[in-house]
């Protein structure tokens, strides 16, 4: 036993599990960022990965300051960020068409309404009317 509260062999079981569990290439759990898959990735129980001190401080350290997503997380979360940035613009751009056709429609209707009052008007004007004639005295 090391100073590190477990053996050597242990300790690099350890080691090489929390390096493929950063590089996002798990073989013995789901590739969460979690202690308890720290130990199921290396293959000893719980207890045994808490004895291993200088272990989990790198663990600790490394989560700190990178945070606890996989690279594979940190890339869907990306994603999910990039999609919700382009369903605003879409959004944005689809408030404005709709307005340009609000606006379209009515001009549309006043030229219809118009267009209908000219018929009208025309078609009363070109009637000719004639008038009864007179008997002359």
């Amino acid at each position: 036993m090391n100073d590190t509260g477990v053996s050597a062999k242990t300790e690099q079981k350890l080691r090489d599990a929390m390096d493929r569990l950063l590089a996002g290439k798990p073989q013995h759990s789901d590739g969460r960022l979690t202690k308890n898959n720290l130990a199921q990735e290396a293959g000893v129980s719980p207890a045994t990965m808490f004895r291993a001190k200088a272990v989990l401080a790198d663990w600790d350290a490394h989560i700190t300051a990178h945070g606890s997503l996989t690279p594979g997380e940190a890339r869907r979360d990306a994603d999910i960020d990039d999609l919700r940035r382009q369903l605003a613009a879409a959004k944005k751009e689809i408030t404005e068409l709709n307005r340009r056709l609000t606006a379209a429609a009515t001009v549309i209707a006043a030229f219809h309404h118009d267009n209908r009052m000219l018929r009208t008007e025309h078609d009363t004007a070109s009637t000719v009317v004639a008038f009864p004639s007179q008997p002359r005295a």
